[in-house]
Formats: structure tokens, C-alpha cells, sequence
């Protein structure tokens, strides 16, 4: 559903990255909406947050430590800590929010050190690589990108693992739900379930194409969060192909000038955005730690195509890809 709402600039500039207007004729916007739009209807008022699209998360704290809460249970609203920097003392709670298109800060990128173990032979095999380098996996689609990312989101030796299912079919997220709470691995010499360590990002192929556009970016800045944590991150993106196709029906709909098969003219800077969030890093604060993200991307080429703007745009950026 589309809604129509008289818009300011100051409105439209605020907006961007909640929902995506088409300029119209005087001061006339069409908008989409990520969510349910059930009980909407053309004259309802259309509230801005001010705000870019962003995600809830966890501690991230600077400056000297004045209280810190006692052991117990608390909510994300609750004070458990304290903090003074510069003469101001700053309240915090275990929640922050944080623009999903735009990198967390590191204070230091580190070189590869360490292999990443797929679980499979056949893949640490022919395919050996190591953690924080992107990875692609090139296959027709239904022709088992899905499996291979899923089989190594349960058996890869990685800290944490962020499943994003963008676009995918109701049944593989479904398949994901019902098998991983039954898997367990080791984690610090106790065996637990494997969903301990796995974080869904949810995006089926009837959901809005805007929320499509936005799941990839949702899961890279949890994975950078849980790196801050000091935790190595594997970040599974299946696929990056509709993650596309997602890109170019908005820019469609904002009616950008289209390039290579109708995809928009900045489609090479957005891939190369992403995976460069890929990496080994420093950590900001203390005490010292290092963490790192890995992304395991696939590409689905139309055809078996390598032509594709996605599949060669993609190549020039991943340093290891199977087919």
C-alpha cells in the first residue's frame, strides 16, 4: 500500500532511510513503508522519527567507570553503569542504538591470523581460506547455496554466527527454526544448543522490498557489534542477489537513471560498502581485545551469466569463491 502525505524538505530529509519517497508533482511524495500497513488508510497522519533506520544494542561505553551494578537480573532499560568523561558523569543502560549503514568505529585494522574451519572437508579442502576475508559461494538458484551457508553456520568454528535470509523462501527460514535449536556444539568445554551462538535475520520473499534492502545491513552492524565484544563473527548473506534486485526496484521507484540491466549506477560502491565491514580489528576501549567479521555472501548469476553486474562486481571484492 502506498499512502500519500504533504511533505517538507526538512520532512524528506529526515525520512530517508525509514521509508522511501518518490518526488511527485508540487509537494506530493509516495512512500513505503518497511512494516504492516493493516488499518492504514490515504489521510492518516505519518509521524517522522527524525532518526535513520537503526538497531538496539548492547553496552559500548568510553570514559572512566564511577558505579557499576551489583550481580542480578536487568532489564535493557536499567542503569548498570556509570561513566565520567571530560567532568560529565553519563548514565547507561544495556541498550544503545545505532544507524545499520554506517560502520561501528575500530580503532585499529589487524591482517588475517587464522584459518576458518568450515566443517566441511570438501570446502577446507579446494576452498581454504581464513577468518575476515569475504567469501562467495556462485550457484544457480535452488542449487545449494542455501545448504552450504546453513552447514556452515552450524559446524564452522566461529565465536558467533548472524544468518541473514534475505529474500529467501518461507520454508529454508522455517528449515533454519526447527533444525538449529536441535544441534549443539562446545562452546568454552560446555556443550549447548547451537542457537547459543546464532542470531537470525529474517527476510522472507513476501515481505517489502524495502525491508529486503535492509536486512543485510541489520545483520553486518550485529555482527560488528558482537566483534566489539571480542568475539569472532561469521556472517552468513543469502543471497546478495535479491539483496540486489532489491536495490534496483527502489531505485526504480525513485526514478533513478538505470545502468547495466537496469541495476542503479552505484551498485559496485554498495557491495564494496559492505564487505569492507568485513575484517580483523583492534577493539575502542578496554580492556584490549580483537574481534573480527567474516562474510559468506551468495550469488546467484541468471544463467550461470558471470557477466551479471552483481556476480562481476562482487568477484572484484571477495578473495575466495566456490562455484
Amino acid at each position: 500500500m502506498s499512502l500519500l502525505k504533504r511533505f517538507t524538505d526538512e520532512d524528506r530529509e529526515s525520512a530517508y532511510g525509514r521509508v522511501y519517497a518518490v518526488s511527485g508533482p508540487g509537494d506530493m511524495a509516495t512512500i513505503q513503508v518497511y512494516e504492516e500497513t493493516s488499518g492504514v488508510t490515504v489521510g492518516d497522519p505519518v509521524l517522522r522519527t527524525g532518526k535513520p533506520l537503526s538497531v538496539e544494542l548492547g553496552p559500548g561505553l568510553r570514559g572512566t567507570v564511577k558505579y557499576i551494578a551489583p550481580p542480578g537480573n536487568y532489564t535493557v532499560e536499567d542503569v548498570v553503569m556509570e561513566t565520567e568523561f571530560d567532568g560529565e558523569i553519563t548514565k547507561h543502560t544495556m541498550l544503545q542504538v545505532w544507524p545499520v549503514r554506517q560502520p561501528r568505529p575500530c580503532a585499529e585494522k589487524l591482517p588475517a591470523n587464522h584459518p576458518l574451519f568450515t566443517g566441511q572437508r570438501v570446502l577446507d579442502s579446494l576452498f581454504p581460506c581464513v577468518q575476515v576475508v569475504p567469501q562467495l559461494f556462485l550457484e544457480l538458484f535452488g542449487c545449494g547455496k542455501t545448504v552450504i551457508s546453513q552447514a556452515l553456520s552450524k559446524y564452522s568454528n566461529s565465536d558467533v554466527i548472524i544468518y541473514v535470509g534475505c529474500g529467501e523462501r518461507g520454508n529454508e527460514m522455517s528449515e533454519v527454526l526447527r533444525d538449529f535449536p536441535e544441534l549443539t556444539c562446545e562452546i568454552d568445554g560446555v556443550t549447548e544448543s547451537i542457537m547459543k551462538r546464532t542470531a537470525l535475520v529474517a527476510n522472507t520473499s513476501n515481505m517489502p522490498v524495502a525491508a529486503r534492502e535492509a536486512s543485510i545491513y541489520t545483520g553486518i552492524t550485529l555482527s560488528e557489534y558482537f566483534r566489539d565484544m571480542g568475539y569472532n563473527v561469521a556472517m552468513m548473506a543469502d543471497s546478495t542477489s535479491r539483496w540486489a534486485e532489491a536495490l534496483r526496484e527502489i531505485s526504480g521507484r525513485l526514478a533513478e537513471m538505470p545502468a547495466d540491466s537496469g541495476y542503479p549506477a552505484y551498485l559496485g560502491a554498495r557491495l564494496a560498502t559492505f564487505y569492507e565491514r568485513a575484517g580483523r580489528v583492534k577493539c575502542l576501549g578496554n580492556p584490549e581485545r580483537e574481534g573480527s567479521v567474516s562474510i559468506v555472501g551468495a550469488v546467484s548469476p541468471p544463467g550461470g551469466d558471470f557477466s551479471d553486474p552483481v556476480t562481476s562486481a562482487t568477484l572484484g571484492m571477495c578473495k575466495c569463491f566456490g562455484v
